[in-house]
């Protein structure tokens, strides 16, 4: 997939000043997003030494470095903005990264892009009138979205309803794949519990 990210000269020079500073031969960078598609998705640019290349990265070659773009967040980097503000004190690197929230996620996406997105988009705005919310652990071999409950669904005393009535015949109408749900959340911890 080909995506528009754009690196100004400005951050280009300022990234290409500190990698000449790490006296790395073929030293780059690595921007990826932590939590892609979710509303705690943040963007991060890491130095990637000679070897810390993965064989799914998309390569970014810019005139003094290349760029590696984490193959999960590929499709959340497009329309991204790495840019560089000269101040008094020294400047500021900033990346803008618009899609970096937002699910972006078709029928051909990985299954669990498929379980976040539903999560994310259709579950957990009911949740957060209750002050709770619940996000994917994994997702099983055996086809089991593991899942954890946080907020005001920790603890609370009608977990288990939601869980079966709510989230997992949410999950397994849309998603045929899915199997079953299973709750790892640790329901001893009660003082955010919506129902006590």
């Amino acid at each position: 997939m080909d995506i528009n990210i754009q690196v100004t000269d400005a951050a280009q020079n300022y990234l290409a000043n500190l990698l000449q500073k790490q006296d790395v031969d073929g030293i780059g960078v690595r921007i990826f997003i932590t939590q892609p598609g979710t509303r705690y998705a943040e963007t991060c640019l890491a130095y990637c030494r000679p070897g810390e290349e993965k064989e799914t990265d998309q390569r970014l070659p810019l005139e003094k470095f290349m760029v590696y773009l984490d193959e999960p967040s590929v499709n959340y980097l497009d329309e991204a903005v790495v840019d560089f503000q000269e101040e008094k004190m020294g400047g500021q690197l900033t990346i803008k990264a618009p899609n970096a929230k937002m699910p972006r996620v078709t029928s051909d996406s990985p299954i669990e892009e498929q379980i976040k997105y539903i999560l994310y988009t259709e579950i957990n705005p009911g949740l957060a009138s209750h002050g709770g919310e619940v996000s994917l652990e994994e997702f099983t071999e055996d086809s089991v979205a593991i899942l954890k409950f946080g907020g005001g669904c920790q603890g609370c005393s009608a977990v288990d309803l939601t869980l079966k009535e709510g989230v997992e015949a949410t999950l397994m109408e849309r998603i045929p794949q899915i199997r079953g749900v299973r709750d790892v959340t640790d329901h001893s911890v009660r003082e955010n519990a919506f129902y006590k």
